[in-house]
Protein backbone atom coordinates (compact mmCIF):
# COMPACT_ATOMS: atom_id res chain seq x y z
CA UNK A 1 0.00 0.00 0.00
CA UNK A 2 2.82 2.37 0.77
CA UNK A 3 5.08 3.57 -1.98
CA UNK A 4 8.12 1.53 -2.99
CA UNK A 5 11.19 2.49 -1.01
CA UNK A 6 14.47 3.19 -2.76
CA UNK A 7 16.66 0.07 -2.52
CA UNK A 8 19.93 0.33 -0.63
CA UNK A 9 22.39 -2.14 0.74
CA UNK A 10 24.35 -2.83 3.89
CA UNK A 11 28.12 -3.34 3.69
CA UNK A 12 28.25 -5.94 6.46
CA UNK A 13 30.19 -9.14 5.79
CA UNK A 14 28.08 -11.95 4.36
CA UNK A 15 26.64 -10.29 1.27
CA UNK A 16 27.43 -12.25 -1.87
CA UNK A 17 28.50 -9.10 -3.67
CA UNK A 18 27.93 -5.37 -3.55
CA UNK A 19 26.40 -5.53 -7.01
CA UNK A 20 23.79 -8.10 -5.96
CA UNK A 21 22.96 -6.15 -2.79
CA UNK A 22 22.52 -2.91 -4.71
CA UNK A 23 20.29 -4.50 -7.33
CA UNK A 24 18.07 -6.39 -4.91
CA UNK A 25 14.91 -4.73 -3.60
CA UNK A 26 14.53 -4.84 0.14
CA UNK A 27 12.31 -7.77 1.17
CA UNK A 28 9.80 -5.52 2.97
CA UNK A 29 9.95 -2.60 0.54
CA UNK A 30 6.48 -1.21 -0.14
CA UNK A 31 5.07 -2.45 3.20
CA UNK A 32 3.79 0.20 5.59
CA UNK A 33 3.62 -0.62 9.30
CA UNK A 34 1.85 1.24 12.09
CA UNK A 35 3.77 0.60 15.32
CA UNK A 36 1.32 1.38 18.13
CA UNK A 37 3.24 -0.78 20.63
CA UNK A 38 5.38 0.30 23.53
CA UNK A 39 8.45 -0.93 25.41
CA UNK A 40 10.00 -4.05 23.80
CA UNK A 41 8.14 -7.02 22.26
CA UNK A 42 5.91 -5.03 19.88
CA UNK A 43 8.52 -2.42 18.91
CA UNK A 44 10.97 -5.28 18.31
CA UNK A 45 8.62 -6.68 15.64
CA UNK A 46 8.46 -3.31 13.93
CA UNK A 47 12.23 -2.78 14.06
CA UNK A 48 12.89 -6.17 12.49
CA UNK A 49 10.49 -5.30 9.66
CA UNK A 50 12.15 -1.89 9.27
CA UNK A 51 15.58 -3.51 9.07
CA UNK A 52 14.42 -5.21 5.89
CA UNK A 53 12.88 -2.16 4.28
CA UNK A 54 9.38 -1.68 5.70
CA UNK A 55 8.18 1.88 6.18
CA UNK A 56 7.38 2.07 9.89
CA UNK A 57 5.29 4.83 11.45
CA UNK A 58 5.49 4.83 15.23
CA UNK A 59 2.39 6.29 16.89
CA UNK A 60 3.16 7.70 20.34
CA UNK A 61 1.38 9.57 23.11
CA UNK A 62 1.73 13.36 22.85
CA UNK A 63 4.11 14.76 25.43
CA UNK A 64 5.42 11.46 26.80
CA UNK A 65 5.75 8.95 24.00
CA UNK A 66 6.90 5.36 24.43
CA UNK A 67 7.48 4.46 28.09
CA UNK A 68 11.12 3.63 27.36
CA UNK A 69 11.95 7.20 26.34
CA UNK A 70 12.37 7.94 30.07
CA UNK A 71 14.54 4.90 30.87
CA UNK A 72 18.16 5.49 31.92
CA UNK A 73 20.90 5.65 30.77
CA UNK A 74 20.53 8.03 27.86
CA UNK A 75 22.65 9.37 25.04
CA UNK A 76 23.29 13.13 25.24
CA UNK A 77 23.05 15.32 22.16
CA UNK A 78 26.25 16.53 20.57
CA UNK A 79 24.50 19.53 19.01
CA UNK A 80 21.57 20.49 21.26
CA UNK A 81 22.36 20.91 24.96
CA UNK A 82 19.80 19.12 27.11
CA UNK A 83 18.49 16.84 24.37
CA UNK A 84 18.74 13.14 25.25
CA UNK A 85 17.65 9.74 23.95
CA UNK A 86 17.23 6.66 26.10
CA UNK A 87 19.57 3.86 25.06
CA UNK A 88 16.70 1.41 25.66
CA UNK A 89 14.45 3.32 23.28
CA UNK A 90 17.24 3.62 20.70
CA UNK A 91 17.88 -0.13 20.82
CA UNK A 92 14.41 -1.09 19.52
CA UNK A 93 13.22 1.86 17.43
CA UNK A 94 15.62 2.43 14.56
CA UNK A 95 14.13 2.58 11.09
CA UNK A 96 10.96 4.33 12.28
CA UNK A 97 9.30 7.72 11.95
CA UNK A 98 7.45 9.13 14.97
CA UNK A 99 4.07 10.85 15.05
CA UNK A 100 2.20 11.77 18.21
CA UNK A 101 -1.55 11.13 18.25
CA UNK A 102 -3.94 11.21 21.20
CA UNK A 103 -6.29 8.47 20.06
CA UNK A 104 -8.26 8.63 23.31
CA UNK A 105 -9.97 11.59 21.64
CA UNK A 106 -12.37 10.88 18.76
CA UNK A 107 -10.40 13.08 16.37
CA UNK A 108 -7.20 11.21 17.21
CA UNK A 109 -8.82 7.80 16.76
CA UNK A 110 -10.14 9.00 13.41
CA UNK A 111 -6.59 9.92 12.36
CA UNK A 112 -5.39 6.44 13.24
CA UNK A 113 -8.20 4.95 11.16
CA UNK A 114 -7.13 7.13 8.25
CA UNK A 115 -3.58 5.80 8.60
CA UNK A 116 -4.84 2.23 8.93
CA UNK A 117 -6.61 2.61 5.60
CA UNK A 118 -3.18 3.23 4.02
CA UNK A 119 -1.37 0.54 6.01
CA UNK A 120 -0.37 -3.10 5.57
CA UNK A 121 0.47 -4.05 9.16
CA UNK A 122 -0.65 -2.70 12.55
CA UNK A 123 1.12 -3.72 15.76
CA UNK A 124 -0.32 -3.02 19.22
CA UNK A 125 0.27 -4.30 22.75
CA UNK A 126 -2.48 -2.73 24.82
CA UNK A 127 -4.53 -4.55 27.45
CA UNK A 128 -7.19 -6.80 25.90
CA UNK A 129 -10.23 -4.72 24.91
CA UNK A 130 -8.47 -1.34 24.92
CA UNK A 131 -8.37 -0.84 21.16
CA UNK A 132 -12.03 -1.78 20.75
CA UNK A 133 -13.01 1.10 23.04
CA UNK A 134 -11.61 3.54 20.51
CA UNK A 135 -12.81 1.77 17.39
CA UNK A 136 -9.27 0.67 16.56
CA UNK A 137 -9.65 -3.09 16.98
CA UNK A 138 -9.15 -5.54 14.14
CA UNK A 139 -12.86 -6.15 13.55
CA UNK A 140 -13.44 -2.45 13.00
CA UNK A 141 -10.34 -1.71 10.92
CA UNK A 142 -10.69 -4.81 8.74
CA UNK A 143 -14.03 -3.46 7.51
CA UNK A 144 -12.32 -0.43 5.99
CA UNK A 145 -9.11 -2.26 5.04
CA UNK A 146 -9.62 -6.01 4.48
CA UNK A 147 -5.94 -6.38 3.52
CA UNK A 148 -4.77 -5.24 6.95
CA UNK A 149 -2.61 -7.59 9.02
CA UNK A 150 -3.19 -6.76 12.66
CA UNK A 151 -1.01 -8.21 15.44
CA UNK A 152 -1.86 -7.91 19.14
CA UNK A 153 0.93 -8.65 21.61
CA UNK A 154 -0.10 -9.42 25.19
CA UNK A 155 1.27 -11.30 28.16
CA UNK A 156 -1.25 -14.13 28.20
CA UNK A 157 -3.28 -13.92 24.98
CA UNK A 158 -6.73 -12.69 23.97
CA UNK A 159 -8.62 -15.48 25.76
CA UNK A 160 -8.26 -17.81 28.72
CA UNK A 161 -8.51 -17.08 32.47
CA UNK A 162 -5.34 -14.92 32.51
CA UNK A 163 -6.11 -12.78 29.46
CA UNK A 164 -6.69 -9.61 31.51
CA UNK A 165 -3.40 -9.91 33.40
CA UNK A 166 -0.51 -7.58 32.56
CA UNK A 167 2.36 -9.61 31.17
CA UNK A 168 5.78 -8.24 31.98
CA UNK A 169 8.79 -10.29 30.91
CA UNK A 170 9.88 -11.35 34.40
CA UNK A 171 6.34 -12.42 35.28
CA UNK A 172 6.11 -14.59 32.19
CA UNK A 173 9.59 -16.04 32.67
CA UNK A 174 8.25 -17.33 35.98
CA UNK A 175 4.78 -18.39 34.84
CA UNK A 176 6.09 -19.95 31.62
CA UNK A 177 8.49 -22.37 33.28
CA UNK A 178 11.67 -20.67 32.07
CA UNK A 179 12.66 -19.29 35.45
CA UNK A 180 11.97 -22.68 37.00
CA UNK A 181 14.67 -24.12 34.69
CA UNK A 182 17.17 -21.32 35.24
CA UNK A 183 19.51 -20.99 38.19
CA UNK A 184 21.30 -23.27 40.56
CA UNK A 185 19.61 -26.26 42.20
CA UNK A 186 18.32 -25.95 45.73
CA UNK A 187 21.22 -28.22 46.71
CA UNK A 188 24.38 -28.36 44.60
CA UNK A 189 26.24 -31.57 43.75
CA UNK A 190 28.75 -30.85 46.52
CA UNK A 191 25.95 -30.54 49.09
CA UNK A 192 26.03 -26.74 49.43
CA UNK A 193 22.87 -24.66 49.08
CA UNK A 194 22.09 -23.17 45.68
CA UNK A 195 20.49 -19.86 44.83
CA UNK A 196 17.12 -21.04 43.50
CA UNK A 197 15.27 -19.77 40.40
CA UNK A 198 16.96 -16.95 38.47
CA UNK A 199 15.58 -14.66 35.80
CA UNK A 200 17.47 -14.70 32.50
CA UNK A 201 19.69 -11.61 32.56
CA UNK A 202 17.75 -9.74 29.85
CA UNK A 203 14.05 -9.74 28.83
CA UNK A 204 14.34 -12.82 26.68
CA UNK A 205 10.59 -13.54 26.46
CA UNK A 206 10.00 -10.07 25.00
CA UNK A 207 12.75 -10.55 22.42
CA UNK A 208 11.60 -14.06 21.50
CA UNK A 209 7.99 -12.89 21.21
CA UNK A 210 9.01 -9.99 19.00
CA UNK A 211 11.06 -12.28 16.79
CA UNK A 212 8.21 -14.77 16.41
CA UNK A 213 5.93 -11.82 15.74
CA UNK A 214 8.04 -10.65 12.81
CA UNK A 215 7.94 -14.18 11.39
CA UNK A 216 4.14 -14.23 11.83
CA UNK A 217 3.80 -10.93 9.98
CA UNK A 218 6.03 -12.11 7.14
CA UNK A 219 3.98 -15.32 6.87
CA UNK A 220 0.71 -13.38 6.86
CA UNK A 221 2.02 -11.07 4.13
CA UNK A 222 3.03 -14.07 2.07
CA UNK A 223 -0.43 -15.60 2.46
CA UNK A 224 -2.03 -12.27 1.57
CA UNK A 225 -0.14 -12.40 -1.72
CA UNK A 226 -2.27 -15.45 -2.52
CA UNK A 227 -5.61 -14.62 -0.88
CA UNK A 228 -5.65 -10.84 -1.08
CA UNK A 229 -6.94 -10.75 2.50
CA UNK A 230 -5.21 -9.82 5.75
CA UNK A 231 -5.71 -11.46 9.13
CA UNK A 232 -5.54 -11.11 12.89
CA UNK A 233 -2.53 -12.43 14.85
CA UNK A 234 -2.94 -13.13 18.58
CA UNK A 235 0.60 -13.31 20.03
CA UNK A 236 1.26 -13.97 23.72
CA UNK A 237 4.48 -13.89 25.72
CA UNK A 238 3.33 -16.96 27.66
CA UNK A 239 2.71 -19.00 24.50
CA UNK A 240 6.10 -18.03 23.10
CA UNK A 241 7.83 -18.99 26.33
CA UNK A 242 6.11 -22.38 26.52
CA UNK A 243 7.02 -23.15 22.90
CA UNK A 244 10.62 -22.07 23.50
CA UNK A 245 11.05 -24.64 26.26
CA UNK A 246 11.70 -27.07 23.40
CA UNK A 247 12.98 -30.46 24.60
CA UNK A 248 12.89 -29.38 28.26
CA UNK A 249 9.11 -29.21 27.98
CA UNK A 250 8.74 -32.44 26.02
CA UNK A 251 11.00 -34.29 28.48
CA UNK A 252 8.27 -33.88 31.08
CA UNK A 253 5.85 -35.95 29.01
CA UNK A 254 8.43 -38.72 28.78
CA UNK A 255 9.49 -38.83 32.44
CA UNK A 256 6.47 -37.37 34.24
CA UNK A 257 8.92 -35.24 36.22
CA UNK A 258 9.67 -31.53 36.01
CA UNK A 259 13.26 -30.91 34.85
CA UNK A 260 15.38 -29.60 37.72
CA UNK A 261 17.64 -26.57 37.76
CA UNK A 262 21.29 -27.44 37.12
CA UNK A 263 22.81 -23.96 36.97
CA UNK A 264 25.29 -23.80 34.11
CA UNK A 265 25.73 -27.56 34.16
CA UNK A 266 24.14 -30.20 31.96
CA UNK A 267 21.99 -33.27 32.58
CA UNK A 268 23.13 -34.79 29.28
CA UNK A 269 26.92 -34.53 29.02
CA UNK A 270 29.91 -33.77 31.18
CA UNK A 271 32.00 -32.21 32.35
CA UNK A 272 29.89 -29.27 31.21
CA UNK A 273 29.77 -26.18 33.36
CA UNK A 274 31.22 -22.75 34.03
CA UNK A 275 34.56 -22.85 35.79
CA UNK A 276 36.72 -20.24 37.47
CA UNK A 277 40.16 -19.65 36.00
CA UNK A 278 42.83 -17.52 37.67
CA UNK A 279 41.54 -14.31 36.08
CA UNK A 280 37.89 -14.93 35.21
CA UNK A 281 35.36 -17.51 34.14
CA UNK A 282 35.04 -19.86 31.21
CA UNK A 283 32.58 -22.48 29.98
CA UNK A 284 33.62 -25.99 29.00
CA UNK A 285 31.27 -28.42 27.26
CA UNK A 286 32.64 -31.95 26.84
CA UNK A 287 30.07 -33.57 24.58
CA UNK A 288 31.38 -37.10 24.00
CA UNK A 289 34.04 -39.64 24.99
CA UNK A 290 36.59 -38.48 22.43
CA UNK A 291 36.32 -34.92 23.70
CA UNK A 292 36.71 -36.21 27.26
CA UNK A 293 39.91 -37.99 26.27
CA UNK A 294 41.23 -34.76 24.78
CA UNK A 295 40.09 -32.78 27.82
CA UNK A 296 41.99 -35.12 30.13
CA UNK A 297 45.06 -34.67 27.94
CA UNK A 298 44.91 -30.88 28.25
CA UNK A 299 44.66 -31.12 32.05
CA UNK A 300 47.33 -33.81 32.29
CA UNK A 301 44.90 -36.33 33.77
CA UNK A 302 45.10 -39.43 31.54
CA UNK A 303 44.32 -41.61 34.53
CA UNK A 304 40.72 -40.42 34.56
CA UNK A 305 40.07 -42.39 31.38
CA UNK A 306 40.41 -45.65 33.30
CA UNK A 307 38.12 -44.58 36.14
CA UNK A 308 34.80 -46.45 35.71
CA UNK A 309 32.88 -43.51 37.20
CA UNK A 310 33.80 -41.44 34.15
CA UNK A 311 33.54 -44.05 31.39
CA UNK A 312 30.79 -42.28 29.42
CA UNK A 313 28.71 -39.09 29.46
CA UNK A 314 25.86 -40.60 31.46
CA UNK A 315 28.22 -41.84 34.19
CA UNK A 316 30.13 -38.56 34.23
CA UNK A 317 26.87 -36.66 34.79
CA UNK A 318 26.02 -39.01 37.66
CA UNK A 319 29.50 -38.54 39.16
CA UNK A 320 29.84 -34.83 38.41
CA UNK A 321 30.68 -33.87 42.01
CA UNK A 322 33.60 -36.30 42.13
CA UNK A 323 34.81 -35.23 38.67
CA UNK A 324 34.65 -31.51 39.43
CA UNK A 325 36.47 -32.00 42.74
CA UNK A 326 39.42 -33.08 40.59
CA UNK A 327 39.27 -30.60 37.72
CA UNK A 328 38.14 -27.36 39.44
CA UNK A 329 41.42 -26.80 41.36
CA UNK A 330 43.44 -27.41 38.20
CA UNK A 331 41.40 -24.99 36.07
CA UNK A 332 41.86 -22.28 38.70
CA UNK A 333 45.64 -22.40 38.26
CA UNK A 334 45.76 -20.73 34.85
CA UNK A 335 44.11 -17.93 32.87
CA UNK A 336 40.97 -17.95 30.77
CA UNK A 337 43.03 -17.23 27.64
CA UNK A 338 45.34 -20.16 28.39
CA UNK A 339 42.52 -22.66 28.77
CA UNK A 340 40.52 -21.38 25.78
CA UNK A 341 43.61 -21.67 23.57
CA UNK A 342 44.59 -25.10 24.91
CA UNK A 343 41.06 -26.51 24.63
CA UNK A 344 40.58 -25.08 21.15
CA UNK A 345 43.85 -26.64 19.99
CA UNK A 346 42.75 -30.00 21.40
CA UNK A 347 39.25 -29.78 19.91
CA UNK A 348 37.38 -29.38 23.19
CA UNK A 349 34.43 -26.90 23.13
CA UNK A 350 35.36 -24.02 25.41
CA UNK A 351 34.85 -20.27 25.60
CA UNK A 352 35.23 -17.26 27.87
CA UNK A 353 32.38 -15.80 29.88
CA UNK A 354 32.56 -12.20 28.72
CA UNK A 355 31.11 -9.17 30.38
CA UNK A 356 29.63 -6.63 27.96
CA UNK A 357 32.88 -4.62 27.69
CA UNK A 358 34.82 -7.78 26.85
CA UNK A 359 32.14 -8.79 24.37
CA UNK A 360 32.44 -5.59 22.33
CA UNK A 361 36.23 -5.89 22.36
CA UNK A 362 36.05 -9.45 21.05
CA UNK A 363 37.68 -9.80 17.61
CA UNK A 364 35.00 -12.18 16.34
CA UNK A 365 32.18 -9.78 17.30
CA UNK A 366 34.04 -6.96 15.56
CA UNK A 367 34.80 -9.08 12.51
CA UNK A 368 31.09 -9.80 12.17
CA UNK A 369 30.23 -6.10 12.34
CA UNK A 370 27.75 -6.52 15.20
CA UNK A 371 27.81 -2.81 16.14
CA UNK A 372 26.60 -0.27 13.61
CA UNK A 373 26.86 3.48 14.04
CA UNK A 374 23.81 5.36 12.76
CA UNK A 375 24.00 9.12 12.46
CA UNK A 376 21.21 11.10 14.11
CA UNK A 377 20.91 14.83 13.28
CA UNK A 378 20.38 15.72 16.96
CA UNK A 379 22.08 12.93 18.90
CA UNK A 380 25.12 12.42 16.66
CA UNK A 381 26.43 8.91 15.97
CA UNK A 382 24.48 6.23 17.85
CA UNK A 383 26.10 2.80 18.26
CA UNK A 384 23.37 0.17 17.78
CA UNK A 385 23.43 -3.61 17.56
CA UNK A 386 23.35 -5.05 14.06
CA UNK A 387 20.67 -7.39 12.82
CA UNK A 388 22.17 -10.92 12.89
CA UNK A 389 20.60 -12.09 9.62
CA UNK A 390 23.13 -12.31 6.79
CA UNK A 391 21.18 -12.93 3.62
CA UNK A 392 23.15 -12.78 0.38
CA UNK A 393 20.47 -10.93 -1.58
CA UNK A 394 18.38 -9.27 1.14
CA UNK A 395 20.26 -6.30 2.57
CA UNK A 396 19.54 -4.90 6.01
CA UNK A 397 18.80 -1.17 6.33
CA UNK A 398 20.45 1.08 8.90
CA UNK A 399 19.66 4.40 7.27
CA UNK A 400 16.92 5.77 9.57
CA UNK A 401 17.95 6.56 13.16
CA UNK A 402 15.61 6.16 16.16
CA UNK A 403 13.25 9.16 16.05
CA UNK A 404 12.80 12.01 18.49
CA UNK A 405 9.25 12.22 19.88
CA UNK A 406 6.86 13.44 17.18
CA UNK A 407 9.79 14.21 14.87
CA UNK A 408 7.85 13.27 11.73
CA UNK A 409 4.31 14.30 12.65
CA UNK A 410 4.02 17.03 10.02
CA UNK A 411 5.63 14.85 7.35
CA UNK A 412 3.30 11.90 7.98
CA UNK A 413 0.16 14.02 8.21
CA UNK A 414 1.06 15.88 5.05
CA UNK A 415 2.55 13.19 2.80
CA UNK A 416 0.63 10.12 3.93
CA UNK A 417 -2.76 11.62 4.79
CA UNK A 418 -2.62 14.68 2.58
CA UNK A 419 -3.40 17.15 5.37
CA UNK A 420 -2.85 20.82 4.63
CA UNK A 421 -0.65 23.04 6.82
CA UNK A 422 -3.83 24.67 8.15
CA UNK A 423 -5.39 21.30 9.05
CA UNK A 424 -2.20 20.24 10.80
CA UNK A 425 -2.14 23.52 12.77
CA UNK A 426 -5.71 22.89 13.96
CA UNK A 427 -4.83 19.33 15.07
CA UNK A 428 -1.92 20.72 17.07
CA UNK A 429 -4.02 23.53 18.54
CA UNK A 430 -6.59 20.97 19.72
CA UNK A 431 -3.76 18.77 21.12
CA UNK A 432 -4.73 15.83 18.93
CA UNK A 433 -1.13 15.57 17.68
Amino acid sequence: MSQQATPSHDDAPGASSAANATAAPKPMAGIRVLDMARVLAGPWIAQLLADFGAEVIKIERPGTGDDTRTYAPAFESTTQPGATMSSYFASVNRGKRSITIDFSKPEGAALVRELALETDVLIENYVVGTMARYGLDYATLAKINPRLIYISVTGFGQDGPYSSRPGYDAIVQGAGGLMGLTGEPDVRADGSRGSGPIRVGMPITDVLTGTYGAFAVASALRQRDTTGVGQYIDLALLDTTVFSLCYSGINYFVTGKSPQRVGNGSVLVGPANSYRASDGWLTIMVGNNLQFERFCGVLGLPGLLADPRFADSHLRVQSVAALEAIIVPLLAQNTVAHWVSAMETAGVPCGPINDIAQLFADPQVNARGMVKKIHHPVMGDLPLLANPLRMSNAPVSYDIPPPMLGEHSDEILGKVLGKSAQEIAVLKQNKIV
